[in-house]
């Protein structure tokens, strides 16, 4: 359902050690893990489940009974499966079964313009449990015009990146250029990644959840919050 094509996911999974998500990712699942310590749930699915860091990490602190990923991108469900995961290259609203918690973690939704996100909010309520808990972030305002906008560059022994990216009318549009090294010569990828400005009012109307909490977070040391952490649940 996300409006990212496989391609621009893959291509986003080979770079993403190079743009400091890891680095920041402590800090936000720390709000997902504050959360579920609070509540007693069986099991947990995390859609866009990426290179499946979030979804071990919230395994090993909890010992949740059943944990499953799923994401569209088959480069990312590889490295999930090779921590020992339970993944799978699926859409959500193509997922059977029903589960306690589900979550959408690190810009998972911002990804989605709005028609798409609705969709894939009714289909985050009609795979939750009674009494389920949704919990996700979202990108703030000022998280797109201060964070994120602008040129970035990086590289490595066998990889340059570029993105410059834009921010106008509630969308986010990046281009990643990628060269990597193949014997003696560098082959170029690119691709365009849109993202979509939210609000925690937009997610609320738009699923029929009731939210539960709202918090702000501030990944990059900022004045201003970048993202907030959003709790739902199908009472």
């Amino acid at each position: 359902m996300p409006n990212a094509t496989v391609n621009s996911l893959d291509l986003y999974a080979k770079v993403e050690d190079l743009l400091g998500v890891k680095e920041a990712a402590p800090s936000l699942y720390a709000h997902y893990l504050l959360f579920l310590n609070t509540i007693e749930f069986d099991t947990l699915l995390d859609v866009g489940c990426g290179s499946g860091d979030f979804l071990y990490q919230m395994k090993s602190a909890l010992d949740i009974p059943e944990v499953q990923g799923i994401d569209l991108s088959p480069v990312m469900v590889a490295r999930s499966k090779e921590q020992g995961l339970d993944a799978a290259c699926i859409n959500l609203c193509d997922l059977e079964g029903k589960y306690d918690i589900i979550t959408a973690v690190f810009d998972m939704l911002n990804y989605l313009d709005k028609e798409t996100l609705k969709g894939f909010l009714h289909c985050v309520k009609e795979h939750l449990n009674e009494g389920g808990f949704f919990l996700c972030d979202i990108n703030t305002l000022y998280g797109f015009e201060n964070v994120a906008v602008g040129s970035y560059i990086v590289d490595d022994e066998e990889r340059f990146l570029t993105i410059d990216s834009d921010f106008e009318e509630g969308k986010y549009v990046s281009e990643f250029t990628l060269f990597e090294k193949e014997d003696t010569r560098f082959k170029k990828s690119q691709e365009i990644i849109k993202q979509y400005q939210h609000t925690v009012d937009e997610l609320v109307q738009l699923s029929g959840l009731t939210l539960v909490a709202c918090d702000d977070v501030k990944l990059y040391g900022l004045d201003e919050a970048d993202k907030v952490f959003v709790v739902l649940s199908k009472a």
